[in-house]
């Protein structure tokens, strides 16, 4: 072995190694808890943990700088520092299998975090009593619908990511027979009647409902309890010409109608949907609070569960650390309203979710036998010392 890959196997090896990375951890966790007051808890996992780098802004530029490494990064050099010890200098023997199985839980720990941060999606399901829905909807992801409403039986509905309306990029889907281009896209945005006073500026929009609204660019919130609220100024662009500008946003909740080509299309923004191959209907709601308090003592959610093909059809139950788990998903109850008989439902889909408890089970029962090993060697000692006739 050359010298080279001596000292690159050494670096790896290293103890010194772990000792820095647990440190950088230690930091990062520290800079990320309190940045969450500023960005909350969604943009401080994407800033600091879900990236190789934390990246920082120069101040009036867009130009990134890395300046402190990243979960993924500090966790893939512990995953990377861990492996290597154990394949260059620890024995395999019996007398050490409690601390390889310690070990192989931190590994398969590190490993099940990272699927997680690639793998999870979060979704929200509201539904008020007697409403079935067959799809759930994004926290903050959104997508602007254009449906062909012409069919009484089904709507043809083709959907374009918030992210190409931001792009800017045109779009032409073969189902579309016009062209789909963004002229002005807010990524968060406060609408308004506009008041026809003579200072206001002219709106981009020149049909449907945008002619009559404002919409002002606001800053983007990264607040828990606040949402962005985005907007676009979108053209239809058909072979004969345009079709003219829409303004379109999720908090205007109707579609806005339109006839072309024969046909009668509705067209609007909309969180998210993941639509599933079964679908729930809200039985009945049950909202109990302590007494004389607005405390939740008691939130559930009766459904019925269905699908197409008849296979299932029951009801479930779903309260307060007792969600539902079917089809690759997780129903956790998320929020109530009592007064208007509406329940939320979180929605987790997490294929690895089983690794992190497996690897907590290895890493308890590696320590406990690593532990047994170590008495039953103290007490032989004992035993033979105590046999031992004195001299």
């Amino acid at each position: 072995m050359n010298d080279t890959v001596r000292q690159f196997r050494d670096f790896f090896v290293s103890l010194r190694l772990t000792v820095v990375l647990l440190a950088l951890s230690m930091i990062l966790v520290f800079a990320a808890t309190l940045d969450q007051v500023n960005l909350g808890i969604w943009a401080v996992q994407e800033k600091y943990f879900h990236s190789l780098f934390v990246l920082w802004r120069i101040p009036g530029t867009a130009i990134p700088l890395p300046v402190f490494p990243g979960g993924y990064l500090i966790g893939g050099f512990l995953l990377v520092n861990l492996v290597a010890a154990h394949v260059y200098r620890f024995k395999l023997t019996w007398r050490k299998s409690g601390i390889f199985l310690t070990h192989a839980g931190l590994i398969l720990l590190l490993v099940g975090e990272f699927l997680s941060g690639l793998w999870q999606e979060e979704f929200q399901l509201q539904l008020r009593e007697g409403e079935t829905k067959s799809y759930a909807e994004s926290y903050r992801a959104n997508e602007l619908a254009i449906i062909d409403t012409t069919d009484p039986k089904f709507d043809d509905v083709v959907v374009i990511p918030e992210a190409r309306l931001a792009d800017g990029t045109p779009v032409q889907h073969p189902k579309l027979p016009f062209r789909v281009v963004t002229k002005e896209y807010y990524p968060n945005a406060a609408l308004g009647l506009r008041r026809g006073t003579a200072g206001e500026n002219p709106s981009l929009a020149t049909v449907g409902i945008g002619p009559q609204i404002t919409a002002t660019p606001l800053a983007l919130t990264y607040k828990q309890d606040e949402r962005n609220w985005p907007a676009a100024f979108v053209e239809l662009a058909g072979p004969e010409g345009s079709l003219g500008i829409w303004l379109v946003s999720p908090q205007l909740q109707a579609p806005q109608t339109f006839d072309y080509g024969g046909r009668t299309w509705r067209i609007g923004m909309r969180a998210q949907r993941a639509y599933k191959p079964f679908s729930l209907t809200l039985l009945k709601t049950t909202h109990d609070v302590y007494l004389g308090t607005d405390i939740p003592k008691n939130f559930a959610s009766r459904l019925r569960l269905t699908t197409p093909d008849g296979r299932d059809d029951r009801e479930v139950l779903i309260y307060m650390n007792n969600p539902l788990r079917y089809a690759g998903l997780t129903f956790y109850q998320y929020q109530m309203d009592g007064e208007h008989a509406m329940s939320v439902l979180q929605v987790v889909r997490n294929p690895s979710w089983r690794l992190p408890y497996i690897s907590c089970a290895m890493i308890t029962l590696g320590l406990i036998v690593q532990f047994c090993i170590h008495l039953s060697g103290f007490i032989g000692k004992r035993r033979a010392a105590t046999a031992q006739p004195p001299a």
